[in-house]
């Protein structure tokens, strides 16, 4: 007979007797009645204090469950076939909802605000914002500008002699005999392919003015306004405009400006091109 055949036979040896056991219960508990009854009788003497005979009743107790749990074993030991246990996982409870979450009102999504990805409905959507364009320093209607002179106002037009093939710069040269208490420049530079503002600067100070640079009906046109309270002295200014370009030389003749100012109730106004300035044409 070979080894597996007498692990066999054992196991289905045991696992006969294990079936075979049957512990008597009620005889071990008459068995406890009997002692206990004993214990009660009339006229005998205890000669321990009563706590132990709740003592042996706990301790016969105890013995009957062991003798349960060593059947049990043996029974489990008999049918084990190596076959590991099977575990168990305990699980929380779902959570009882507080009382006040059904009664709660549901929450409606808010407005979509700027810039979380949502389109506003059309009736409700706002223009683009304009900006709003300088007040011209002269508030009464301006006069009409028929050339280069106006009073002890004088103006000239030139390209910068340090343009290039892919810059340039146009000036606007004014002179003032006068203190002029409101001004306005305008220049006007004609999109010939390519045009698009580099800067621009004034001789005057930059915090006297307020200066915008936009394209209008194929102009890039650069403003400067006088603020309010400042006064131009009498003497010679300029007003630049800086511009790129396309390559090669760049015609002018289609470039403008025009100058409004005040002094004291007097008006003036002067305009032109950036053509060549012939003699005689008001300058000094």
């Amino acid at each position: 007979m070979s080894q597996q055949d007498v692990h066999d036979e054992l196991r289905a040896r045991l696992h006969e007797a294990a079936g075979a056991h049957a512990p008597d219960r009620a005889r071990m508990l008459a068995r406890i009645e009997r002692g206990m009854a004993a214990e009660d009788r009339p006229g005998r003497r205890a000669t321990r204090p009563p706590a132990a005979g709740w003592f042996r009743v706990v301790s016969a107790t105890a013995a009957v469950a062991g003798v349960l749990a060593v059947g049990g074993y043996a029974v489990a030991s008999a049918v084990h076939n190596g076959t590991p246990a099977r575990q168990t996982v305990a699980v929380s409870p779902t959570p009882t909802p507080s009382p006040d979450a059904t009664v709660r009102p549901p929450v409606h999504p808010s407005a979509p605000t700027a810039g979380s990805g949502r389109t506003a409905h059309p009736s409700h959507q706002a223009g683009p914002s304009a900006t709003p364009a300088p007040r011209a320093s002269v508030t009464a209607q301006a006069p009409t500008a028929r050339g280069t002179q106006d009073g002890p106002l004088w103006s000239d037009g030139s390209v910068d002699p340090h343009s290039n093939d892919f810059w340039a710069q146009s000036n606007v040269t004014l002179k003032t005999s006068k203190q002029l208490t409101e001004l306005t420049v305008r220049l006007a530079v004609a999109q010939t392919g390519g045009v698009s503002t580099a800067g621009a600067w004034r001789s005057l100070p930059e915090a006297d003015f307020t200066q915008t640079v936009e394209e209008q009906d194929g102009f890039l046109v650069y403003t400067w306004v006088l603020k309010d309270g400042r006064t131009v002295p009498a003497g010679e200014w300029v007003f630049a405009g800086q511009y790129d370009h396309a390559r090669g030389g760049r015609d002018a003749k289609d470039d403008g400006y025009r100058v409004t100012g005040a002094a004291g109730s007097a008006r003036y106004a002067v305009k032109g091109d950036f053509a060549a300035q012939g003699q005689g044409d008001g300058g000094s």
